[in-house]
């Protein structure tokens, strides 16, 4: 069933499966010694430890994989700076997860295993450091948080860290506004009953919306309500702040390529997960959202060429009937997982600045609660501008190690300034400073960390929020 809806998440597949799927392919390293097996839950793992081992291991958390599509071991997110982090002595672990989809549950304990197995056959290691892309970000956030005292770093690269119930109101308000704005009776937002169907139903409505002025004006509202920005390609310019026809030109590339697939179809998995719907948008008012989208400006242009009222809209939406959340799915989402603040070890973040699927406020709602519980000193965060998801060349990735290793042997964020960023990267050579062009073909890019403030998460939930709905 999900092989259907492979052709809506090409992009996702080119961008973030280049990530994950180069490391399988690569391979043996001189002078590595490799580990494969089976753990008892059936998930798989994978351990490479150089001859000069160093004594530090770097856990690997993968991204989301499509229920349905291979869903190997991994410990690395690709090839060159799995080159560079073996060669310069550092081991690398990661199992598959149990399960694919939203895989929270199955992948904290996993992952601990492979932890524990690589102490078994290995050794002790001196450091152990959680890293992670997207969904794997996401579980590397979630591993100090339940595992505080197996690690002593963490890097999650375009992690989801607003949390899973977040993430998932904030697909829901977006879906919410298409199916409301759009005309849509028949199309499911919960309780997914045909993902396939119900994909394909939304990715019709798209394709319609698309061609008039009218619908790319509405379009670019329902982008506004989950911050989507308004730059696709990674190896293309961004659009000047105000060409704002390009933004939403761009955004619908977002949605028919990457996003609306999680939001029509993919919430089905995590709903036989939860048993149940998780999100609601009961109080929410959605002229206060729009107020506070980093999308705004473009949202109240394009109304005005289509000739709409965008206040008009607001009030229609406000006024439509809401979802509620089925209460004990709510906790199952929130247990896998929503973040507290409690970190006590360093831990560096890695953002595109264009990031359309994880979008760079959630580096955002991460920082709030981990300032709010006082513990801000252990947290910086990187940014890098680009378009694309988890789109880092290894050059900035094995730049972003650095700076934490750092930390962890000075006692100080020291090579975290823009120009160390960047003249670091750029030292590295071009081996590492290259990046994937659709052809597949690897290009010279020049590193790209930026200086950059996040607009506020719209939805945001962490661990202390006690304002769920309960209906």
């Amino acid at each position: 069933m999900w092989q259907k809806t492979k052709r809506a998440t090409f992009l996702f597949v080119l961008v973030a499966l280049l990530i994950l799927s180069a490391a399988e392919t690569g391979s043996a390293q001189p002078g590595v010694v490799t580990q494969k097996g089976t753990l008892p839950d059936g998930a798989t793992f994978l351990i490479e430890v150089p001859a000069n081992w160093n004594g530090t291991l770097f856990l690997y958390s993968h991204g989301y994989v499509v229920p349905g599509t291979p869903n190997p071991a991994m410990d690395v997110g690709d090839l060159a700076t799995r080159f560079f982090m073996l060669a310069s002595g550092f081991a690398l672990a990661g199992s598959s997860y149990a399960t694919t989809g939203w895989a929270l549950q199955q992948a904290l304990p996993d992952q601990i295993a492979v932890l524990d197995l690589f102490t078994q056959s290995v050794g002790k290691p001196t450091r152990t450091i959680a890293w992670g892309h997207s969904l794997g970000g996401m579980i590397t956030a979630g591993l100090i948080q339940r595992y505080p005292d197996r690690f002593d770093a963490a890097l999650p690269m375009c992690g989801v860290l607003s949390g899973g119930i977040a993430t998932w109101n904030t697909a829901l308000d977006s879906a919410f506004a298409f199916k409301t704005l759009l005309g849509a009776p028949g199309l499911q937002l919960v309780n997914i009953a045909d993902p396939v169907g119900n994909l394909k139903l939304a990715e019709g409505l798209l394709a319609v919306a698309a061609g008039t002025p009218q619908g790319r004006a509405r379009l670019s509202l329902v982008a506004a309500l989950g911050d989507t920005p308004g730059w696709f390609t990674p190896l293309s310019p961004e659009p000047a702040p105000t060409d704002f026809a390009d933004q939403q030109a761009n955004q619908f590339l977002w949605a028919s390529m990457v996003d609306f697939p999680f939001a029509f179809a993919f919430r089905a998995e995590l709903e036989v997960r939860a048993q149940g719907n998780p999100s609601w948008n009961t109080g929410v008012d959605y002229r206060v959202q729009l107020e506070h989208s980093a999308d705004a400006a473009e949202v109240r242009a394009l109304y005005a060429q289509a000739g709409l009222d965008v206040d008009a809209d607001l009030k229609m939406l406000n006024e439509t009937a809401r979802i509620g959340a089925d209460p004990h799915a709510t906790a199952y989402l929130q247990e896998n997982i929503t973040y507290n603040g409690e970190i006590h070890i360093p831990v560096l973040t890695m953002h595109t600045t264009g990031d359309g699927l994880v979008v760079v406020e959630n580096e955002r709602a991460y920082r709030q609660v981990v300032r709010e519980k006082g513990n801000e000193r252990f947290l910086r965060q990187t940014f890098v501008s680009r378009a694309g998801h988890c789109a880092f060349t290894p050059a900035e990735t094995i730049t972003a190690v650095q700076a934490l290793l750092s930390r962890l042997d000075t006692g100080k964020w020291g090579l975290l300034d823009l120009t160390d960023l960047n003249n670091n990267a750029e030292a590295l050579g071009p081996s590492f400073n290259i990046f994937p062009n659709p052809a597949g073909i690897n290009v010279p890019v020049a590193p790209a960390f930026i200086k950059f403030k996040p607009a506020q998460y719209l939805r945001p939930f962490d661990a202390d929020d006690r304002d769920r709905d309960d209906d």
